[in-house]
């Protein structure tokens, strides 16, 4: 799956905190930002896989899946 999300970077002393605006719990920080950008990408990735995994252990019954696409 190939998405495309906002990625905000904020200097706060010697850190760069990281977040994904559309998604909440999408959140991190690093020294640099290559550092935080590599790490939010990581985060990403962790949140979108344990939100899959969460929602199939959930359903207990045949469900239909199937990709959506917006424009934004």
């Amino acid at each position: 799956m190939i998405g495309q999300f906002s990625a905000v970077y904020v200097k706060s002393g010697k850190w760069y905190v990281a977040y994904v605006e559309e998604i909440p719990g999408v959140n991190t920080q690093g020294r640099t930002l290559a550092e935080a950008k590599k790490n939010l990408k990581e985060a990403l990735e962790l949140v979108l896989e344990s939100n899959k995994d969460l929602a199939h252990r959930s359903h207990g019954r045949k469900v239909l899946e199937e990709p959506i696409n917006i424009a934004v």
